[in-house]
């Protein structure tokens, strides 16, 4: 059974609480990080701690949510080995698992609705990585997440 691990902060607090069941009920395993109420904190803290978790592998994916997806998505992706997409529609949902192997999906509580948030959760669960000419991408990624320029001019072959 794969695992996705959930965090949010204030904002995003009753989204998660609701979209959680859901993602029980599609037979995945859930790790809750928080925020467990909807007192006043920072989003950071759950991008950082989510992202930890998948870029060491302690779960498969990643759901983070805040107010607009966008803060708590940036925290993820400072985590080196962490592909967190702001998403909010079906294009992109699959998009960003298709071409870009998003394994962090970031979505904003006050710009979606549950009926949306599930759709879109279920087309990005749904969605395989078309790997190909997206692998080197992926590639060029991990070579800036790694710092090590001579890796990205390698892959990139200088573009």
């Amino acid at each position: 059974m794969k695992k996705i691990v959930f965090g949010s902060d204030h904002a995003g607090f009753s989204l998660k609480e609701e979209l959680i069941p859901y993602v029980k009920s599609l037979e995945y395993q859930v790790i809750d990080l928080g925020t467990f109420s909807k007192e006043s904190t920072d989003y950071p803290i759950y991008g950082k701690k989510v992202g930890e978790i998948v870029a060491n592998a302690e779960a498969d994916l990643g759901i983070v949510i805040c107010g607009t997806g966008i803060g708590i998505s940036i925290a993820a992706n400072k985590i080196p080995g962490v592909r967190a997409a702001c998403v909010t529609n079906l294009y992109g949902a699959e998009y960003s698992k298709k071409h870009n192997n998003a394994n962090v999906l970031a979505l904003g509580a006050r710009m979606l609705n549950i009926t949306q948030t599930k759709e879109i959760v279920n087309k990005w669960l749904q969605t395989d990585f078309e790997s190909g000419r997206h692998q080197r991408r992926i590639d060029e990624i991990s070579a800036l997440d790694e710092r090590d320029v001579e890796k990205f001019e390698r892959i990139s072959g200088n573009r």
